[in-house]
């Protein structure tokens, strides 16, 4: 039986990343106490989402092309991974059609790797600045999403997340982004989500930690 024995403080939510890990583990999880599932791959994402339960919050978290983001509209609990304008007019038009708010979060290239996506520190800024959300009524955005680089070099991957939160903070004090709903700081996965935590992560992505190496 698989267990879910993560120390989290209280106020971190645990996504367990199940990709490329079949329906039968997930219901592990599941009978184990987990609710909270990320995925990032949609065909795989909508073949599991209609047999397993419906009460779990599936997490959007790789990358979504626009013209996948309808297949997932209608269930997806958040999506993590918004790494350019264009994906977030097409998820604001995807949740008008289900007549629904989709909450998101916007994905910052913080680690010194050109592989990784997301907008620029100053591209995210400028989303934040005037009216430019305000666009997007069918699209709520609680916070900010980054991967750090995959070193060994701890001090590098502090670093990384601490110019996420500094930029979280910053965003979290503009006008737009003062409110409530703008709570989510989701940086850290199995190698290295306890120094995200330290670094003030409120949501971890852990896959291998929990189910082991993945099935592929």
């Amino acid at each position: 039986m698989l267990e879910i024995c993560f120390s989290l403080p209280e106020d971190v939510k645990l996504v367990a990343v199940s990709k490329f890990h079949p329906v039968e583990t997930i219901k592990e999880a599941y009978a184990a106490g987990q609710r909270l599932f990320g995925e990032s791959r949609v065909q795989e994402l909508t073949a599991k989402q209609p047999v397993l339960p419906e009460d779990i919050e599936w997490h959007f978290i790789g990358t979504l092309q626009t013209n996948k983001v309808k297949y997932i509209a209608p269930f997806i609990s958040m999506i993590q991974s918004v790494d350019t304008f264009k994906l977030l007019q097409e998820i604001n038009r995807q949740a008008a059609k289900c007549n629904r708010v989709l909450r998101v979060l916007i994905e910052v290239h913080i680690a010194e790797e050109d592989s990784k996506r997301g907008f620029s520190a100053d591209e995210c800024k400028a989303l934040f600045t005037g009216s430019v959300l305000q666009q997007f009524p069918h699209i709520q955005v609680c916070g900010l999403m980054g991967m750090a680089t995959f070193t060994d070099n701890t001090r590098q991957v502090r670093r990384e997340f601490g110019r996420l939160r500094n930029l979280f903070e910053e965003i979290k004090s503009m006008p737009f982004a003062g409110r409530d709903s703008f709570s989510e700081l989701s940086m850290g996965m199995s190698d290295d989500y306890k120094t995200a935590i330290e670094e003030g992560s409120t949501m971890v992505r852990i896959g291998t930690g929990i189910f082991g190496t993945r099935q592929y």
